[in-house]
């Protein structure tokens, strides 16, 4: 493909990414009342757990039209999730063999799940760390009164984070099946990498407190691991397919892959 090709591709992904984000962004504005009692359920519960005075309330005039905006956007976004995951992925793939293609559909099958389950297990976390910052209110005379607009880009921000944090191992696997990461070279890594992880899960939850960062970095650490399991697994049976073992910093040669690639795509 051209460069102009490329581009017209792209604008041809990102429209199709970003109508699906409306279209569940408009289900999101009309839904809003339920949706807000869904999010607000968790201070609820960690007042409640804490013995706080805590209340949410509106600061400024135009927060009763942007906070439903916000709202569809967070509506869009998780829920419209398999459609731009998949149009991401997709304009990726047509530079890809028919055999890499074949394994990558399995990958970015999992991706859709995986992004869900870290926003399950945000909605799980949040009202626990809530109720470890509400248990620093010093006295009874003092009160927590939180801005819904900060509360929810919080919201925003907690489920986003986990989210893409669960697509960590998707995106190692995608790297190996297009052959360029290799499971020696992960393994020598590992160390580095669980520091990056606790280090991310460190930066990117809002609260700072522990047990947000260990339930963000735990799960993602194991998954980095499975990911590596997955892709010893693929390097091995590449390597069989080649007739020969590879040596471990020898990456597999360019006529071969071309050469199989041909096969496949031509039968």
């Amino acid at each position: 493909m051209t460069l102009s090709e490329h581009l017209r591709e792209l604008r041809s992904r990102v429209f199709k990414s970003v109508l699906a984000v409306l279209v569940f962004g408009i289900v999101g504005f009309i839904l809003r009342d339920q949706i807000v009692s869904f999010l607000t359920d968790p201070f609820q519960n960690a007042a409640m757990e804490s013995d706080a005075q805590a209340s949410m309330n509106f600061r400024n005039m135009t927060d009763p039209l942007v906070v439903p905006l916000q709202i569809a956007m967070l509506t869009g976004l998780v829920f419209g999730a398999p459609v731009w995951i998949y149009q991401a992925w997709g304009f990726i793939t047509p530079a890809l063999y028919h055999n890499e293609k074949r394994w990558t559909a399995v990958v970015i099958g999992t991706a859709v799940p995986m992004f869900g389950l870290g926003v399950l297990l945000a909605m799980w976390v949040m009202p626990r760390a809530m109720e470890f910052l509400l248990d620093f209110t010093p006295t009874e005379d003092v009160s927590n009164i939180v801005d819904f607009s900060s509360y929810l880009s919080f919201v925003i921000r907690v489920v986003l984070v986990f989210g893409i944090g669960f697509l960590l191992p998707i995106f190692v696997v995608m790297l190996n099946v297009v052959g360029v990461l290799q499971h020696e070279a992960l393994s020598a890594a590992r160390r580095w990498v669980i520091v990056g992880i606790f280090a991310f899960g460190a930066i990117a939850t809002p609260t700072g407190d522990p047990l947000s960062l260990m339930v963000l970095a735990t799960p993602m650490w194991l998954l980095f691991e499975v990911a590596v399991l997955v892709c010893r697994v693929l390097d091995h049976r590449r390597r069989r397919r080649f007739g020969g073992e590879l040596s471990d910093d020898e990456a597999t040669p360019d006529d071969e892959l071309n050469r199989l690639g041909r096969v496949d795509d031509d039968g």
